[in-house]
């Protein structure tokens, strides 16, 4: 039996590929996977299994297109309402507006069984690329992905093996980075505050290089804050609270986001706080909206519009490698102090 897995990764998989891997005929691999006809549920089962161990996502073109591919690339990211995403979105369109190619955006909700699904409808109608955000995903989802035949980009982190492109910044490294800030200006009782826990992988990865710079000085996390939901203003007041209630002595702040270190912010200046003398705080991101607080939030910029430019440039096939495909772009965010961290 031929295993897809070995061989040319470009290759489409096919019906045969999953009836040889579940030990029945096309015929009956089709009519599972289009849920029609009398079908026994064990072998249902054994065909819906094999077909996602390979990967294999069926094709919706019909008729004279089937062999081709649309002029659509897809753009799964986890959220629209996380005022990130839609940078990046202007720095696709921006370079695939002369291409001929559109993009078409699937959201996820940071949910790992929602991208996979979106992945799937995705593949399904064979798209010429697609852009996915961050590197970890379920085993069904990679699969689809290895096998799709068409470029992948997987954007906004570095920090692991891309399937096939990738194009972010090191989030490790940027934690690293503003702990050691932190840690020069002085503060020490140091809080971390973050939302979509635990599935904001790059948020934990920040929060990994952040705690390694931390041993590194001889510190710790003094306290944290988690909350699985999404990031506001109100949030952000609220966990602030919440810690500060806790333990009075923190001296910095430390948000997984500008949106709910804002919140922080605004909720430290009501009750009077001195910063940054008292209480430092940083976020993340580098958000312009929010650039009319009374003070200026520390944050790194991520790189949002360059990211979106630079995936869109790889499945275009205007890479400046002049390849298309297995290609790790890493870009490297500025720290910008703002005015709520020591000078």
């Amino acid at each position: 039996m031929t295993n897809p897995a070995n061989t040319d990764p470009r290759r489409t998989l096919t019906l045969r590929d999953v009836s040889e891997a579940s030990g029945v005929s096309e015929m009956t691999v089709s009519r599972v996977l289009r849920n029609r006809g009398d079908v026994s549920d064990a072998t249902r089962e054994r065909v819906l299994q094999a077909a996602r161990t390979l990967g294999y996502v069926p094709n919706k073109i019909a008729g004279a297109l089937a062999s081709q591919r649309v002029n659509l690339v897809g753009v799964v990211i986890p959220s629209l309402s996380n005022m990130v995403f839609p940078e990046v979105m202007t720095g696709i369109s921006e370079v695939l507006e002369d291409t001929g190619l559109q993009p078409v955006v699937g959201v996820t909700n940071y949910s790992p069984d929602r991208e996979e699904a979106v992945i799937y409808e995705m593949l399904s109608w064979r798209p010429t690329g697609l852009i996915v955000a961050g590197l970890e995903h379920s085993d069904a989802a990679r699969a689809m992905m290895a096998q799709a035949g068409v470029p992948i980009v997987e954007i906004m982190d570095i920090d692991g093996t891309p399937i096939d492109s990738a194009v972010g910044i090191s989030h490790r490294r940027a934690g690293r980075q503003m702990a050691e800030a932190i840690v020069a200006a002085g503060y020490r009782r140091i809080a971390f505050l973050g939302t979509q826990m635990p599935n904001d992988f790059r948020a934990k990865k920040r929060l990994e290089g952040f705690e390694e710079a931390l041993a590194k000085a001889g510190l710790s996390l003094a306290d944290s804050e988690f909350y699985s939901g999404g990031s506001a203003l109100l949030k952000g007041r609220e966990m602030t609270q919440a810690v500060l209630t806790r333990k009075p002595d923190i001296d910095f702040l430390y948000y997984s986001n500008d949106m709910i270190g804002a919140g922080g912010l605004l909720y430290c200046l009501e009750q009077g706080l001195d910063v940054p003398g008292k209480i430092g705080l940083a976020g993340f991101n580098g958000v312009e909206l929010l650039d009319g607080l009374p003070r200026k939030l520390a944050t790194m910029d991520a790189c949002r519009l360059e990211i979106g430019r630079r995936a869109a440039e790889i499945i275009a096939g205007k890479s400046q490698q002049g390849v298309i495909g297995g290609e790790v772009v890493e870009l490297f965010p500025t720290l910008e102090p703002g005015d709520t961290i020591r000078r």
